[in-house]
């Protein structure tokens, strides 16, 4: 058992937006919440131009693999956050939910992905100010 929060990000293909996302909460987080990432049509691979983007930044997602949305996993999770798969993302009721508008990677040349990182960026780093305790507090 942990006490740590967890977040699992899901969107269609697991290849692109949720990666970057699961990314990047391991970046900014560490080991203070648990991260997940899961897609409801998974993907064969990582779309390689996210890869690279998130590369870039020094954060090496090239070694994940997409992953089918499953009941455990998302029964396992604190907060969901889904990412453009509209009524293909099922909904777990009793979660925190919030769904993240965002243009899907797939196909896009890198100077898109690059501005989809950067918001998912902000969003992650919004989310673990929210999820964490407040340093200080007794």
């Amino acid at each position: 058992m942990t006490d740590s929060p967890s977040v699992l990000f899901v969107c269609v293909h697991n290849a692109g937006r949720s990666q970057m996302a699961a990314g990047w909460l391991r970046h900014l987080a560490g080991d203070s919440i648990e991260v997940r990432s899961a897609g409801s049509e998974p993907a064969d691979q990582i779309n390689p131009v996210a890869v690279e983007a998130m590369r870039e930044v020094g954060i090496d997602i090239s070694t994940e693999q997409p992953k089918v949305l499953d009941w455990d996993t998302a029964e396992a999770s604190d907060v969901i956050i889904t990412m453009g798969c509209g009524d293909t993302c099922p909904v777990f009721p009793g979660k925190r939910y919030e769904d993240w508008s965002l243009t899907d990677p797939a196909g896009q040349p890198l100077s898109i992905v690059r501005s989809v990182r950067d918001q998912i960026r902000t969003r992650v780093a919004r989310l673990v100010a929210e999820l964490s305790p407040i340093s200080g507090e007794s």
